[in-house]
């Protein structure tokens, strides 16, 4: 399983996040994106209504490298008064084709998110860690082997 309970019930409940893909004079470029989570395979989908006329598609054609962040502020601080929290996934986005498309309003090409490392903060219960700094109390990182 590539993603923990805690993390798949956040992703699950938080559709919206930001794509990051590498331009091409390799600077950094953010979009705004809608996603759908396959549990069984731990994997991402992204798509959209002209997705292979956009931007982000061009760029993971020519690097399929991918940084994605869903992110929130929860209602209640926790123990240490933070409400920051979110998932940062890191992977090698491929370009598939569905039939039909995620939604009926997008096209069939969609961008498939394979996870290398995952990122969370305040994710599910806060654990305090001792030793560690207080801002990154509720922060965990792992690399996700396949």
């Amino acid at each position: 399983m590539v993603f923990t309970d805690n993390e798949y019930t956040y992703l699950s409940e938080h559709p919206l996040g930001r794509l990051a893909t590498i331009g091409p004079d390799g600077a950094p470029q953010v979009h705004p994106v809608a996603l759908w989570l396959d549990e069984a395979a731990g994997t991402i989908d992204i798509g959209g209504p002209a997705l292979a006329r956009s931007q982000k598609f061009r760029n993971v054609q020519a690097d399929p490298r991918v940084s994605l962040v869903v992110d929130d502020q929860a209602e209640t601080p926790n123990a240490i008064g933070q409400t920051g929290r979110g998932i940062e996934i890191r992977g090698q986005a491929e370009i598939v084709t569905l039939d039909p498309p995620l939604i009926a309003a997008f096209t069939k090409e969609t961008l498939r998110i394979h996870p290398h490392r995952i990122i969370t903060w305040n994710i599910g219960q806060f654990a305090s860690s001792p030793g560690r700094p207080s801002h990154l109390q509720g922060y965990s990182s792992r690399n996700v082997s396949r």
